[in-house]
């Protein structure tokens, strides 16, 4: 198949284009006057783009108090059978506590996600968060915690 094309272009009036253009653009950016007097058509201006900056992503009041809790933990020690070790280091119903610094909606949603996730990994039957982390060993109870901050992370909660 061949295909014929006309090596004649026949230019469209200048200010044909300029009154068609003012109508969808009010307030165009003026060409050069050079480009303008021609009839060649400007070749189109790249600017270059910058990379978009990432959105920024806040941290959840719920991930919040689980990060902070789990830091807690790390640097005071995680105790079992007690809320609060003698030497500081505290169960996780202590550290949540430590952590959310009064009894709130974001340290009920924590505590009720910590929770979920402890019966999601060891099974149903966890009725309090201190059953569940008196009967498991640390890392395990690591796991769990480590588990309910990318929930919420990932429900940005």
């Amino acid at each position: 198949m061949t295909t014929r094309t006309e090596p004649d272009f026949t230019f469209v009036d200048p200010e044909l284009y300029a009154a068609a253009f003012q109508l969808l653009d009010p307030d165009p950016v003026p060409e050069p006057a050079t480009l303008a007097a021609s009839h060649i058509p400007a070749a189109p201006v790249q600017v270059p783009l910058q990379p978009a900056a990432p959105p920024v992503r806040l941290t959840g009041p719920v991930e919040k108090i689980l990060t902070d809790a789990l830091a807690f933990l790390d640097t005071h020690g995680w105790a079992r059978h007690s809320l609060i070790h003698p030497e500081g280091a505290r169960c996780s119903i202590g550290a949540l506590r430590a952590a959310a610094g009064a009894c709130n909606a974001a340290y009920c949603d924590a505590g009720n996600l910590l929770l979920d996730e402890a019966r999601r990994q060891h099974g149903k039957k966890w009725e309090t968060i201190p059953s569940w982390n008196d009967s498991h060993t640390g890392p395990q109870v690591r796991s769990v915690w480590e588990a309910a901050i990318r929930r919420a992370h990932h429900l940005n909660i």
